[in-house]
C-alpha cells in the first residue's frame, strides 16, 4: 500500500514469531480529512476481527454534514494501559505532536490512564451511547426497571447545565433508592441534551455583547454542535446585526473552503492508480512539503507564486498545442520484497461480544423485518386454510 500511496502511512510492532502486535495505519484521504474533521474523535473499540479475536480501534470524527467519518484504524493484540500508549504516540507522531481538542472513549480505565500520560491538554469524554446501552444490563435486577430507565433519560438527556444535572441526578438516586449503586452514584459527568422538552424548558437566557460582537445561549447548541441556535439568531435580528461574527462560522461548515480530501480516492487498487490517479498522489505528497516550506515567510509565498504562474502558463500553452491529444505514460511500480507477517494467535477479550454493540436503528429495522417476515407467513396459512 506505500508503493501504492506514499501519503499511506502505518505502523507495526511484532512478536517473536513475526506476528502482529499491534498495528496502526491512515490512508491519504483519512489524513486530509483530519485537517478538517479532527478536533474532536470517537475512539470505537467495541469492534473485533473474528479469526483472530484482534481489537479493532477506530478514530472516527464528524464532517460538515453531521455523518461519521473514519480518520484512522489499530489492531491490537489486547488492551493493556501499554499498547494503548502505544498507539496514542503513534497518533502524536503522524500528526506532528498535534493531540485533538476532544476525545471520546468508552469507560475503559486503561484508556483513561494511557490518553491522561500522552494527550494531557486534550479533554477526554465518556461517550454517552456506551453508557446508557449498558442500562438495561445494570438495572434489570431492581423491581420497576422500566421506570427507572425512563427517570434516568429523562435526567440526563434533559438537563440544561451541570448545575441542574448535579441536582436531578441526586433526586433520581434518592427517589429511587440507587445511592448505594456503584455504578450510578460514581457519574459526575453530563451532556447537553440533544432534544429539550419544551413543555418543561420553554425559555432560554441569551448573552450578548455588542462590542465584542459575542453572543452565548443557555442552550448551548453552538458549543455542541457547533451551529448557532435559532434563540441566538432572534436576538441578533433583534439587535439588526446584519453579519455573523466569523468566529461563529466553523471552517468546516464553509462551502468555499477547498477540502483536498475530496481530491484523494478513497481505494488504492492498480485501476485506479492508472495513471491519473497515481500522478495526483504523487503531486499532492511532493506539493504539500513545497507548501510548508514556502509558507514560513512572505517573500518564499512570492516565489512560489510566481513559480506557480510560470508553470500554469506553459502547462496551458503544452495543453493547447497538443489539442485533446495525450502522451501521458505509466510506470510500473516496483515493489519491495517485505517479510512475511505470521497469523497472531487466538485470544480472549474482555467482555467484548462477537459482534458490534447493535443501535437502536439496527433493532427497529431487523424488529421491522421479522414482523413482515410474520405477516406474509399469517396470509399463507390463510390461504392455505
Amino acid at each position: 500500500m506505500k508503493e501504492k500511496n506514499q501519503n499511506f502511512f502505518f505502523e507495526l510492532e511484532l512478536e517473536e514469531d513475526q506476528s502482529i502486535k499491534f498495528a496502526f495505519w491512515a490512508d491519504a484521504r483519512s489524513t486530509a480529512a483530519f485537517e478538517y474533521f479532527g478536533d474532536v474523535i470517537s475512539f470505537d473499540t467495541t469492534y473485533n476481527i473474528n479469526r483472530y479475536n484482534l481489537v479493532c480501534g477506530s478514530f472516527v470524527g464528524v464532517n460538515r454534514h453531521g455523518q461519521s467519518t473514519l480518520l484512522r484504524c489499530s489492531l491490537m493484540k489486547n488492551e493493556e494501559i501499554e499498547l494503548f500508549k502505544w498507539l496514542f504516540q503513534c497518533w502524536l507522531r503522524f500528526m506532528g505532536e498535534n493531540a485533538p481538542k476532544g476525545f471520546l472513549t468508552d469507560q475503559c480505565a486503561s484508556m483513561k490512564r494511557a490518553l491522561e500520560a500522552c494527550m494531557p491538554t486534550t479533554i477526554h469524554r465518556w461517550c454517552i451511547w456506551h453508557i446508557m446501552k449498558k442500562i438495561p444490563s445494570k438495572l434489570n435486577g431492581y423491581k420497576g426497571h422500566a421506570d427507572i430507565e425512563q427517570q434516568m433519560s429523562e435526567v440526563v438527556w434533559n438537563s440544561r447545565s451541570k448545575d441542574s444535572f448535579d441536582r436531578n441526578w441526586n433526586d433520581f438516586l434518592l427517589n429511587f433508592g440507587l445511592v448505594d449503586n456503584k455504578w450510578l452514584s460514581g457519574y459526575s459527568v453530563y451532556k447537553v441534551g440533544e432534544q429539550v422538552s419544551s413543555s418543561i424548558f420553554n425559555k432560554f437566557v441569551v448573552t450578548y455583547d455588542s462590542v465584542a460582537a459575542e453572543i452565548k445561549c443557555q442552550c448551548l447548541l453552538f458549543e455542541s454542535r457547533g451551529i448557532l441556535c435559532r434563540h441566538t439568531l432572534s436576538v441578533l435580528s433583534f439587535e439588526q446585526v446584519s453579519q455573523v461574527s466569523p468566529r461563529y462560522i466553523l471552517k468546516r461548515w464553509r462551502k468555499k473552503v477547498k477540502r483536498r480530501h475530496t481530491h484523494i480516492k478513497s481505494r488504492q487498487d492498480k485501476s485506479l492508480l492508472e495513471p491519473r490517479s497515481k500522478r495526483f498522489d504523487q503531486l499532492v505528497f511532493r506539493s504539500q512539503n513545497i507548501c510548508e516550506f514556502a509558507s514560513e515567510s512572505e517573500e518564499l509565498t512570492a516565489i512560489l507564486h510566481r513559480a506557480y504562474d510560470n508553470v500554469m502558463t506553459e502547462m496551458e500553452s503544452l495543453k493547447a498545442k497538443r489539442k485533446g491529444t495525450s502522451s501521458l505514460s505509466h510506470e510500473d511500480a516496483n515493489l519491495e520484497s517485505v517479510n512475511e507477517l505470521q497469523s497472531p494467535p487466538r485470544i480472549r477479550t474482555r467482555g467484548r461480544p462477537k459482534n458490534r454493540l447493535g443501535s437502536k436503528l439496527d433493532k427497529q429495522i431487523a424488529n421491522a423485518t421479522k414482523k413482515k417476515k410474520m405477516k406474509v407467513l399469517s396470509e399463507v396459512k390463510v390461504m392455505f386454510f
